[in-house]
């Protein structure tokens, strides 16, 4: 069997409420989904989520391989950009197609994409993530609501803006979590918006109400020896490294001691949340994948691992015209038996009836606040 070619498309994500975190929101929530379809002489197709980024530079490495050298061909992709750097959205393309290789592979062997990987147990472990900054509580409570009638037992809320606000909203979700558990597990993602000093003062004011199991992304993301300061100031737990593009990166995080939770960014693909893991694994750290939605694909990789602590679960829908054959259920993600990564795809439906509202407009979370770690004081708000 010989890859000869792929395809793209793309469709939405609706998400029925706003979605984003402190630098920003998309308020329709109706974000852009990628897709990658690779094709082979033999009439067997892989999907990949991910991105569109570099495919034509990368897609020479592929072409005329056997889809199931999956390793060698990952290399192969990192090899054949390496002039200009694999790093930053290249990295996007590597993992869509990455994605689209192992869901072949899987399929071509006639096994679920988790029995492949290794995994004995097609439950994965989750937490509530609902990219919730622009809710209302009462959006916020019905939200968590179906996230604790699922039962979830941890959440980790976006903030980092008004301390108050925080600890409102946290007394919310941590309500409605305990009619599963006695002690939630809660959580702050602050997408990189303070300096150092900003979150030792923050998070230290906030562990005087609440018990918080970590602070996600709260430096920037090359920032190894203030992520190590900071893990040494406070409680928590610091957990970072979704949005670092390939294993390199990683070292002088690690070096330092700057992650107590190893995160890897799903839309970047599985080989790099595998390679990911096994490092973790080898200095005793558990490690998280981090935006499922984007890429579905890697909640496989991470039953397979024996370092995963918890996945986060951002939505129950899945993108217009796919099916995805999983369940949530019992806190987690139950994954089913249909041969390859288990998604499905009405390619008519998609090209026919789909209008996609991107999800990086100018509004939107993955534009940087120009203030971000510079203020003094914090009204709470986007507008600045």
């Amino acid at each position: 069997m010989k890859i000869t070619g792929y395809r793209t498309l793309h469709t939405v994500h609706d998400w029925r409420r706003p979605v984003g975190d402190v630098n920003g929101y998309i308020a329709s929530g109706v974000t852009n989904v990628p897709l990658v379809i690779l094709e082979t002489d033999e009439g067997v197709e892989g999907v990949g989520m991910g991105s569109h980024a570099d495919l034509d530079r990368l897609f020479p490495a592929l072409e005329g391989q056997d889809p199931r050298a999956v390793s060698t061909l990952y290399d192969a992709m990192i090899a054949r950009v390496f002039k200009s750097s694999h790093g930053g959205a290249t990295f996007g393309g590597v993992g869509a197609f990455d994605t689209a290789l192992w869901d072949l592979k899987a399929k071509i062997a006639g096994e679920p994409l988790w029995r492949l990987l290794g995994a004995g147990d097609r439950f994965v472990p989750g937490y509530a993530s609902g990219l919730d900054a622009a809710l209302t509580d009462d959006q916020l409570a019905e939200l968590y609501a179906a996230y604790a009638d699922r039962g979830f037992t941890s959440a980790k809320l976006k903030g980092g803006r008004n301390l108050d606000a925080d600890l409102r909203r946290f007394g919310i979700v941590g309500d409605l979590l305990s009619a599963n558990t006695a002690a939630p597990a809660l959580m702050l993602d602050v997408n990189e918006s303070w300096n150092l000093k900003q979150a030792v003062r923050y998070i230290s004011a906030l562990e005087q109400h609440i018990d918080l199991t970590w602070i996600e992304e709260p430096l920037r993301r090359w920032d190894a020896v203030g992520h190590a300061r900071l893990s040494a100031a406070i409680r928590a737990s610091v957990a970072t490294g979704e949005n670092l593009t390939g294993l390199e990166q990683f070292r002088p995080l690690l070096d330092a001691g700057g992650a107590d939770i190893v995160q890897a960014g799903a839309v970047w693909g599985i080989t790099h949340f595998l390679r990911v893991a096994v490092t973790a694994h080898g200095r005793d750290l558990p490690v998280s994948p981090v935006g499922l939605t984007a890429n579905h694909t890697v909640t496989a990789a991470a039953a397979a691992v024996p370092n995963h602590l918890s996945a986060e679960v951002q939505d129950f829908g899945a993108p217009f015209g796919l099916s995805l054959d999983q369940e949530f259920a019992d806190g987690g993600i139950v994954l089913g038996d249909r041969p390859g990564a288990g998604i499905e795809v009405d390619e008519a439906a998609i090209r026919t009836a789909c209008e996609a509202d991107d999800w990086q407009q100018p509004a939107g979370p993955h534009v940087r606040s120009p203030r971000a770690g510079l203020r003094l004081v914090d009204n709470g708000t986007w507008a600045e």
